[in-house]
């Protein structure tokens, strides 16, 4: 196991009301009973198929940011899914060689080492097998599997870094896969106010954001599909953003009416950051979500059951935005090797 941040137990204190108890204190009592389960885990959860080593992660991250994976040699895997842009791209729909507008939004990496099912309908059984779809679709890097084994076949700095990293031996599509699953593994949110918070810190954060946990918890029902310490339940809802044939994972499931229009809840880490929303890209900004959400979706047989209609005030709503503000993580440097062609 790769150990990236040694994580401190915090126990929550649970301090005895009296009778006199006021409100304040009694939201007090319920932020830190809560504060265990938003406590970020000590282990990047390595597959034992796909075990971290330094090598192997190594090699990942010069072929996620070689453009050499792209048809046109001008594309990488980092076009979009951009570290400066929080793992992500900023644009509505992804964009691939052709400058065409892909279907879907590109989702962020941030902690991608946790879910369980990818893509936006999860149709991907594991970060492993996501690699090729993206590099050999037309529309997107458009590049067939055969040239790229060709490609850094003949470049003696990758022929190096993959006998170093899987032992001698050809170049092959699975070694690709481990290697990059590998380092994308390792793209983990940076430590945000919100988690200094919750480790004890009462300055982190203002009272705003507070009465904003309070409600992302409670009156909000945000919590019962942005849970944990991640802010995603890693299953898929319809919150009503889809219509006609975008179906999401019902089209992987077309006899359940409940999955119809059903998508990938995203992880709220580093979210204020990450603008435009859903996985359409359809929702422009974090005030706009938080309208949706309180309107209740659309009502049809496939809406989630938790999506109903809120009555939040103009102040609640303010208060969830001061929190979600509080979920940015610190920006971390990402270093680039480039291999000599």
């Amino acid at each position: 196991m790769m150990h990236w941040k040694a994580s401190c137990a915090i126990g929550a204190t649970i301090l005895l009301l009296g009778a006199g108890a006021s409100i304040s204190d009694n939201a007090a009592n319920g932020r830190a009973a809560l504060r265990d389960s938003y406590l970020r885990p000590a282990e990047i959860p390595f597959p034992h198929s796909n075990p971290y080593t330094e090598d192997k992660s190594r090699l990942g991250r010069m072929l996620f940011f070689d453009p050499i994976l792209s048809g046109s040699q001008v594309r990488s895997c980092a076009s979009c899914h951009n570290p400066a842009l929080s793992w992500g791209d900023g644009h509505t729909r992804a964009i691939g060689e052709r400058q065409i507008p892909l279907p879907l939004r590109s989702p962020t990496l941030l902690n991608v080492a946790w879910v369980p099912k990818l893509g936006w309908d999860g149709h991907f059984r594991d970060l492993e097998a996501v690699a090729f779809g993206p590099i050999t679709a037309a529309n997107n890097m458009n590049l067939p599997e055969k040239v790229l084994i060709e490609r850094l076949s003949a470049i003696s700095g990758y022929r190096e870094a993959f006998d170093k990293a899987f032992g001698p031996g050809l170049i092959s599509k699975r070694h690709v896969e481990l290697a990059l699953a590998t380092y994308e593994r390792t793209i983990v949110s940076g430590d945000a106010p919100f988690d200094r918070w919750i480790k004890g810190d009462e300055t982190a954060i203002d009272s705003a954001a507070k009465r904003g946990f309070d409600l992302f918890n409670g009156k909000a029902n945000c919590a019962s599909c942005h849970s944990g310490w991640a802010f995603t339940d890693s299953s898929f809802h319809d919150i009503g953003t889809a219509k006609n044939d975008d179906l999401g994972r019902g089209r992987l499931f077309p006899t359940s009416q409940k999955l119809r229009y059903a998508f990938k809840t995203p992880t709220l880490r580093d979210v204020a950051r990450r603008a435009p929303y859903m996985h359409d890209g359809s929702i422009p900004t974090l005030e706009a979500v938080i309208d949706l959400y309180n309107r209740g979706g659309i009502t049809r047989p496939s809406r989630a059951e938790e999506i109903h209609p809120l009555d939040l005030s103009k102040q609640e709503k303010d208060d969830l935005i001061a929190f979600l503000h509080t979920l940015n993580g610190t920006q971390q440097a990402v270093s680039v090797s480039a291999l000599p062609r």
